[in-house]
């Protein structure tokens, strides 16, 4: 890869961080409506933000981006500058437009082809927010290019440059009343070419706002024995005639933030220096008022276009920045991904020195057991570290989610108000990502079949606007993702209809509320009738609970008719290391997730109970508990044993129901690495993963979970006999 396309991907980088920030300020925006104290800076950074991405788009020649930009900040700058007030309606074209501007960001991205009718459809609608809009966009109009008057001096090289015939997006006469005259000083540092930043394109920019003349400045460049190719010995001096306001020549150089020095002055017809107390000011918040107060007395201001502001108190506020800034540096994610992989190969290795050590029965044990254990220490800080480089909050992806909710509500026809709770949860990176079908089809079943439509919340007594919520919260070692909406929860009785009418369970089945609810989980279900742009295929939920089950969580359903549905999606930390509890199986290794284990138990005879030829059930502080061998469920024996000779493990799952799990004893609890079975075998039913313990030998890591369904469809005794024997 060239070093060109390392700083466009550079650049793609830094766009999904604008377009998060994007996403931010339009959520803060729309917050603030109902209370109306919107904070003038929020806009400004809104309107920041994709300036910053139009100015990069530039700079690449992704022209689809640039144009679209454009249209998006005008509306932005009119709100700034309290000429448009931002309303519900307007902020909602907003959120579109920021969807499809991460569209088109993805596209350059992907180098594929965009779609010029979707913008020019947001383009219109925002024109149509324009005060005193046109019918039509005024025809670009070029000015000629004005004569160079001065003779340049010794050392400055000039350069004309045409002006760019662009079409403006704002009424004329909003502008100042006559041209004015501006003297640019560009003083770029090093760090703007090694980003990518070419200055003949902010100069390009600038001559769409009116006449310039560039001169190069060379009184510093050194002979070339001296020349450090990496320094930027080039000033250039600009002198620009244009109607445009001083602001719009700022916003400029926004996008080479703390990347170089400029001087804008504001001569008159004579070329004399004078303070212009007429030009518009670029509103608070958009720079330090600083800058007002470091101005020079011929009118001139200098920023570090990150406008931080002039002198050197604000060097020294720039300086104290730097230092408590976060210092960050991007990782290939393959690298992260390898470096992952020999972690998890030293904590094996660990494991292996500690088995060997106690196997050899060395002398000076106490010696080596101590440099043993500070190794152990050791590995699990590094593991610990390494693991943390793929943790991401969870905030992009609960934004993404945001823009599914949009435009499913939009199709469905329904007010839907989306609240999300816990964006910071950190969660592995690789769990973000195939997260996001699964999620998608629960949103869109919460929109489409959990929220009545408005007529019918009217007439219950609800708002007319749905609310759906999302959160994530850490609990017990997993990460738990919520989707909650306050609609009509599942009607359980059609749901059990339609799985009748499908074939999918017996019509003389007893269910409990539970079961039922499991049952939209099946393959080809669906409660609609007709196949629609959002449902009716019945392939959404399976697709869930499937996916779900890859990333070795489980998925949970609570409704309450008439109040709404709540889906908990219960998932690992990540998918390269996990506690667990080594058990012997029928003379197997096998390891069970500590997070699923409630407790241990020894059995008492007198608690257990015979279901059956070969059930068997324990009683557990008043409540019956169904037990499952997990020698007999895996065919390791095929005879049972007696209960009271094994251990139990008590486990509970996502329901709330529990189960108990017979192993013939426990071995240890440690640390293992996850190894996934799926790529080479396909799926195990009951089986998450395997992993490799310190002596070399592979263990399988089974899910409690899963082994809770198989048993419930073989062995769970009717709630009557279930009573009988509570009795």
């Amino acid at each position: 890869m060239s070093s060109l396309d390392d700083i466009k991907q550079m650049f793609f980088l830094e766009c999904d961080e604008l377009l998060e920030a994007l996403n931010d300020g339009l959520a803060d925006i729309e917050a603030a409506l109902p209370a109306g104290e919107l904070d003038p800076e929020v806009i400004n950074a809104v309107f920041r933000t994709v300036h910053s991405i139009k100015g990069g788009a530039a700079s690449f020649g992704l022209d689809a981006i640039v144009r679209f930009s454009h249209s998006f900040e005008t509306v932005l700058d009119l709100m700034r500058s309290n000429k448009l007030l931002p309303d519900a309606e307007n902020v909602r074209v907003l959120h579109r437009c920021a969807d499809h501007l991460a569209d088109l960001v993805a596209a350059g991205r992907a180098d594929a082809p965009t779609d010029p009718s979707a913008s020019e459809a947001l383009v219109r609608r925002l024109d149509a927010m324009t005060p005193g809009s046109a019918a039509k966009a005024p025809e670009p109009v070029a000015v000629p290019q004005a004569p160079v008057e001065d003779e340049p001096a010794d050392g400055e090289v000039p350069l004309t440059f045409a002006p760019l015939a662009i079409p403006l997006a704002f009424d004329i006469a909003d502008a100042a009343p006559g041209p004015g005259i501006f003297r640019i000083d560009v003083a770029p540092s090093a760090e703007l070419f090694a980003t990518g930043n070419d200055p003949v394109h902010l100069f390009r920019e600038l001559a769409g706002l009116g006449d310039l003349t560039v001169t190069a400045i060379t009184d510093e460049v050194p002979t070339l024995a001296e020349l450090d190719p990496l320094m930027p010995y080039l000033r250039w001096q600009l002198q620009l005639e244009t109607v445009s306001p001083e602001a719009d020549i700022r916003e400029v150089f926004d996008f080479v933030e703390m990347l170089a020095e400029v001087r804008i002055t504001r001569i008159d017809a004579g070329g004399e220096s004078a303070a212009d107390e007429d030009a518009p000011q670029i509103p608070a918040g958009s720079r330090p008022d600083a800058r007002e107060e470091e101005a020079s007395a011929e009118g001139a201001e200098t920023f570090g276009v990150a406008g931080a502001g002039d002198g050197a108190g604000a060097a020294q506020g720039r300086s104290g920045q730097a230092k408590s800034a976060k210092s960050t540096v991007r990782v290939d994610l393959d690298l992260v991904d390898s470096l992952i992989n020999i972690v998890g190969e030293l904590v094996i290795n660990q494991s292996f020195l500690t088995q060997s050590f106690i196997e050899a029965n060395v002398a000076n044990r106490a010696d080596i057991g101590s440099s043993l254990d500070e190794y152990k220490g050791l590995a699990l800080q590094i593991q610990e570290s390494v693991m943390s480089l793929r943790a991401q909050s969870v905030k992009q992806l609960f934004q993404r989610m945001a823009r599914i909710v949009r435009e499913t509500s939009e199709v469905a026809g329904k007010q839907v108000v989306f609240e999300t709770e816990g964006e910071d949860t950190e969660i592995d990176k690789t769990v973000i990502e195939r997260l996001i079908e699964p999620l998608t089809h629960i949103l869109r079943n919460a929109i489409d079949h959990g929220l009545e439509p408005t007529a019918k919340r009217r007439e219950t007594g609800k708002p007319e606007a749905g609310t759906v919520r999302l959160s994530a919260f850490h609990r017990s070692g997993r990460v738990l993702i919520e989707v909650s909406d306050n609609g009509g929860g599942i009607d359980r009785a059609r749901v059990f209809e339609i799985a009748v009418k499908k074939g999918l369970v017996s019509p003389d089945a007893q269910m409990s509320d539970a079961e039922t609810d499991r049952l939209i989980f099946l393959p080809g279900f669906s409660t609609k009738e007709a196949v629609t742009d959002l449902s009716g295929r019945g392939v959404g939920m399976d697709v869930v609970r499937s996916a779900i089950q890859k990333l070795g969580g489980r998925v949970a359903i609570q409704s309450v008719p008439g109040k709404g549905t709540r889906f908990s999606i219960s998932l690992p930390l990540t998918l390269a290391v996990l506690d667990g509890m080594v058990v012997d199986v029928a003379g197997q290794t096998m390891v069970v997730p500590i997070t699923a284990v409630v407790e241990t138990i020894r059995p008492d005879p007198s608690a257990l109970h015979w279901i059956g030829a070969s059930a068997h059930v324990i009683k557990v502080r008043d409540a019956l508990v169904p037990l499952v061998d997990l020698g007999l469920a895996f065919g390791y024996r095929t005879e049972p044993t007696e209960a009271n000779e094994l251990v139990l493990l008590l486990i509970e799952t996502e329901q709330g129901d529990r189960w108990a799990l017979a192993v013939d004893r426990i071995i240890d609890q440690r640390q293992v690495v996850i190894k996934s079975l799926e790529r080479n075998y396909g799926h195990v039913e009951g089986v998450a993963a395997a992993t490799i313990l310190g002596d070399g030998k592979i263990a399988l890591i089974i899910d409690p979970e899963e082994i809770a369904c198989m048993a419930e469809r073989e062995q769970t005794p009717p709630a009557p006999m279930l009573a009988a024997i509570g009795e």
